[in-house]
């Protein structure tokens, strides 16, 4: 997009580039989300930003009325494959507070000089402005919907102490925490105590429509017993799952009643500096992040998928909110998954409801299973032989997948798709996909349900009291 086209979004309050790019206003000294409801300013006085890190790198705080740092992320970062894709990714999963950005550096087999210098150039920010800028917006959450001390969420948030908390608040937000905590603006009440059992309530936001009804469906049709459960009737479900995560567990609700652009969701974690983490896994596994305008927009282009968009605007390919898990879960198959859970899971310390457990680590697979092929996957995972992180390069990850005693080609594809992410996979090798790219695991999807349906619609055919052949 140049600017013209961006401006053309921004006078237009066009919600399908939220997230995409971020606009500011020199006169007001403010940053917004293009769907922001306030009155179009003049061209003359706009700046372009590719993230919300970078027009604050530039001296502009956020709007208080289209809370812009609560838009979905770009699509782009899960589309791309190269080192700018692979940090905005890693950086989200929360790498650059628990490990700094040699961490992240190492991670992704470069310099930290040459990751600044790379972010820097395309997105407008390093990596450590926007961990800055995630953590102001884990801090706002929290400021909005807990009770817990203005101390306790400044390292919950990831901040190293209260002053860099409070200067960055101010600075991004113009006013205190306190200033900021009596304002309601997510819609959420405030006053929850974290010790209380109500968790963290949060609105997961997407841009587009949203095939939830067949996203929960999946879900309900993959969930392993004791670490995950689909609860209600459809319309009105609730998925409920276990988070193995940085500093302590978790138990995440996602209901799937649309009240609005978002998903409503209630995270409950042993370690407060878990929420950053457990929200970008939860919004992988619901692909919250995808461009649906762009999908739907490609695909309807192919005729024997134009009716299928139709029927199902803004299909997801759900992802996974563990992919060391998934990967297991793709080898051995649901029912076995949910005997290694019986077998080697480890017991909640407070189970909750039919949430009993959390999946076995690769560690305690490699040393306890029986199946040789497991094994292997199991110790390729607690070695790092095969990554699967939120950074991992995707053809790497493949290539040693393969090379795994009992992990063939499609189940590596599938791992792709759903552990990694990967918009652009076909692990069922579907004819006529190729010129599909690069949503070809959204085409997928797609072909799959719909033969799926046609199946279920197909009248029969043989006679009344014959037998059938």
């Amino acid at each position: 997009m140049d600017e013209r086209t961006r401006y053309e979004a921004v006078s237009s309050r066009d919600a399908r580039f939220d997230g995409e790019f971020f606009f500011a206003v020199a006169t007001t000294g403010i940053y917004c989300r293009p769907s922001c409801p306030a009155v179009t300013p003049k061209r003359e006085n706009v700046r372009f930003f590719p993230t919300a890190a970078a027009a604050q790198g530039h001296g502009f705080r956020a709007c208080r009325r289209c809370r812009p740092d609560a838009v979905p992320g770009s699509a782009e970062w899960n589309v791309r494959a190269d080192v700018v894709g692979r940090a905005m990714r890693m950086i989200g999963d929360g790498v650059v507070d628990r490990e700094g950005v040699p961490g992240l550096a190492d991670r992704l087999g470069y310099s930290a000089r040459q990751v600044q210098r790379q972010l820097t150039a395309e997105v407008g920010a390093g990596p450590v402005a926007l961990a800055r800028a995630q953590r102001s917006h884990t801090a706002r959450v929290l400021l909005q919907t807990t009770d817990l001390p203005v101390t306790e969420i400044a390292f919950a948030s990831g901040f190293a102490s209260v002053r860099q908390f409070n200067d960055t608040i101010r600075q991004i937000y113009a006013r205190t925490p306190t200033a900021l905590r009596s304002e309601t603006g997510s819609g959420t009440r405030p006053g929850t105590s974290a010790g209380s059992g109500a968790g963290v309530p949060l609105r997961l936001a997407h841009r587009g429509p949203y095939a939830v009804r067949e996203t929960f469906d999946l879900l309900a049709e993959e969930a392993v017993p004791r670490i995950e459960e689909v609860t209600g009737t459809t319309g009105f479900r609730t998925y409920r799952r276990t988070l193995r995560l940085p500093y302590g567990t978790g138990v995440a609700a996602v209901a799937e009643s649309a009240a609005g652009p978002w998903l409503e969701t209630r995270i409950h974690l042993t370690d407060l500096r878990d929420l950053t983490t457990a929200v970008q896994r939860l919004r992988r596994l619901f692909d919250l992040d995808a461009d649906p305008y762009a999908v739907d927009q490609a695909l309807a282009a192919d005729p024997r998928l134009a009716p299928l968009v139709t029927a199902r605007p803004g299909l997801r390919s759900p992802g996974t909110a563990d992919p060391e898990e998934f990967a297991v879960r793709a080898l051995v198959g649901p029912a076995a998954a949910g005997g290694l859970v019986e077998r080697f899971g480890k017991a909640l310390d407070a189970p909750t409801g039919g949430l009993t457990h959390l999946f076995p680590e690769p560690a305690v697979l490699a040393d306890a299973a029986d199946d040789p092929a497991l094994r292997a996957l199991a110790t390729a995972l607690a070695d790092g032989t095969v990554r699967l992180d939120a950074g991992a390069e995707r053809d790497g990850a493949e290539r040693a997948l393969c090379g795994l005693p009992g992990t063939g080609p499609r189940t590596a594809a599938l791992i792709r798709m759903r552990a990694l992410g990967d918009p652009d996979v076909d692990p069922y090798g579907t004819p006529g996909t190729g010129g599909l790219r690069p949503w070809r695991s959204y085409a997928v999807r797609h072909l799959r349900l719909g033969r799926a349906q046609a199946q279920i619609s197909a009248p029969s055919h043989a006679p009344t009291g014959s037998r059938q052949q």
